[in-house]
């Protein structure tokens, strides 16, 4: 499955390459609802909570709302959840799923009190745990801080506060120069949750490969720059 992401900042959509530098922008964000109203899943990410700067939560909102509405189209929230009262907010702004990422972790190792009173409020079916990763490693805080942890060995401790994993291989995003497949093998060696690659993924033929490794493939620049082949 395709899955269209929605990355705001600033009350624009954008498009970052490696999450730094910005490729692109939208100004007109609803009309996006449009273009990918023909898919079963939404993500909207807000990047500037995930920085730790001015929340585009009304926007977030509005778009859910709409999304739900008029698109009946499922959507994931993530960005800058990292307390109950967040996720909360995001689960009343109609948000299907939740998904958390720098919250899932604390002084180097697993949330455990975060994440197992979010399982509580919310059950596992609403949480996607996001492992954003960079050279192997995990990274946190709007991807400017590095852990310690690879990925393979922290999901079996998070498979008990989740019901599927956001894996995105930041060396590659927004680059367009295709998934890197041997790294969404080994993830997928480590759980049998659900798997939602990002990461550089361009081609309709990754898309298949991911598939048939039983992973959804969330994508952004490449289908903004309509380059999906």
């Amino acid at each position: 499955m395709l899955i269209p992401c929605i990355d705001l900042q600033g009350g624009l959509a954008v498009q970052l390459v490696h999450g730094r530098r910005r490729e692109l922008a939208v100004c007109d964000v609803f009309g996006l609802l449009e273009q990918f109203s023909g898919y079963e899943w939404l993500h909207i990410i807000d990047l500037d909570a995930a920085m730790n700067k001015e929340a585009n939560t009304k926007l977030v909102r509005a778009l859910c709302k709409k999304a739900a509405a008029d698109y009946k189209l499922k959507v994931r929230v993530g960005g800058g959840i990292r307390t109950l009262a967040r996720a909360t907010s995001a689960i009343n702004a109609g948000a299907t799923q939740i998904i958390i990422g720098s919250s899932a972790f604390s002084r180097g190792g697993i949330n455990k009190s975060l994440l197992a009173a979010l399982v509580k409020r919310f059950g596992r079916k609403k949480i996607v745990v996001a492992l954003d990763t960079a050279k192997g490693q995990i990274l946190t805080q709007g991807w400017r801080e590095k852990l310690k942890l690879h990925p393979s060995a922290v999901i079996p401790q998070l498979e008990a506060y989740c019901s599927a994993f956001l894996c995105t291989d930041v060396d590659r995003e927004g680059t367009m120069t295709g998934a890197n497949l041997r790294y969404f093998r080994e993830l997928r060696t480590a759980t049998a949750l659900p798997i939602i690659a990002a990461g550089g993924i361009t081609t309709r033929r990754e898309i298949s490969a991911l598939e048939k490794l039983n992973m959804d493939a969330a994508v952004g620049m490449a289908l903004y720059k309509n380059r999906i082949r």
